[in-house]
């Protein structure tokens, strides 16, 4: 089992760095994954991570106060009110579907603007 959560703490390790250069993969998240992936499987990995000075500080703000960095929050709300943009106005979805599409993202919306800001 080990070796399973130091599998999924190294792919979400590489997706979070990924995410950095491209604004539609979404960084925390995954940081967050891997942190709790290695905190059950490497305390040496869970402490590399953590303390790393580029990587570290979003999880340790989460891990605090449930906190996002402003800049995050708007990045995020934009990239989801332009994808529900997209869907409403160019897709070729069922109505229903964009009406779930609609309803999921302004959850998750809801969500991340009423945290604490980092």
């Amino acid at each position: 089992m080990r070796f399973i959560y130091i599998s999924i703490g190294v792919t979400a390790v590489a997706l979070g760095i990924i995410g950095i250069a491209l604004p539609l993969l979404p960084t925390t998240p995954f940081l967050l994954l891997a942190a709790w992936a290695f905190a059950k499987s490497s305390p040496r990995l869970e402490h590399w991570l953590v303390n790393h000075p580029r990587l570290g500080p979003p999880i340790e703000a989460w891990r605090l106060r449930g906190a996002i960095p402003t800049r995050i929050k708007v990045i995020a709300l934009a990239t989801m009110s332009l994808s529900l943009l997209y869907i409403l106005a160019l897709s070729s979805l069922p109505v229903i579907a964009k009406i779930g599409s609609g309803l999921i993202l302004a959850a998750c919306a809801t969500f991340i603007s009423t945290r604490p800001a980092a």
